[in-house]
């Protein structure tokens, strides 16, 4: 495994031990402490973490069979996506913090992920 796969695998484990432990929260224990519209929130944050989550994993083993250079942009715009997205739900829900522009930011990076994808699939030369 290349030292730079390792640290992606890191990344999509911690990323997966979070939004488990946020999905469980906002399902058991978040409700008493807030609004139904909060616990919306981080359950949706988990949704797109979860989903963002599996797609990196995938990217990771892709590089393995047939590494390309794009590959790591995919992987990089996703995790700051969901950081940016998920985490500004997060902050938001737990924290009562607003963090404005950072939200829709971070869905601009996750399809910003998505389309760097196709290009990386589009410029393979197989």
């Amino acid at each position: 495994m290349q030292r730079a796969d390792k640290g992606w695998w890191c990344i999509a484990a911690l990323s997966g031990a979070m939004m488990v432990m946020l999905g469980a929260y906002a399902a058991h224990g978040l409700a008493a402490r807030t609004t139904e519209a909060m616990v919306s929130a981080v359950e949706t944050g988990v949704r797109y973490q979860a989903w963002h989550t599996l797609a990196m994993m995938i990217v990771v083993v892709w590089r393995r069979v047939q590494p390309l250079a794009g590959q790591r942009w995919v992987l990089a715009l996703w995790a700051l996506g969901v950081v940016c997205f998920s985490g500004s739900l997060y902050l938001m829900a737990l924290a009562g913090l607003s963090l404005g522009i950072v939200t829709p930011i971070g869905g601009v990076l996750l399809m910003a992920g998505w389309l760097a994808l196709a290009v990386v699939a589009l410029m393979a030369k197989q």
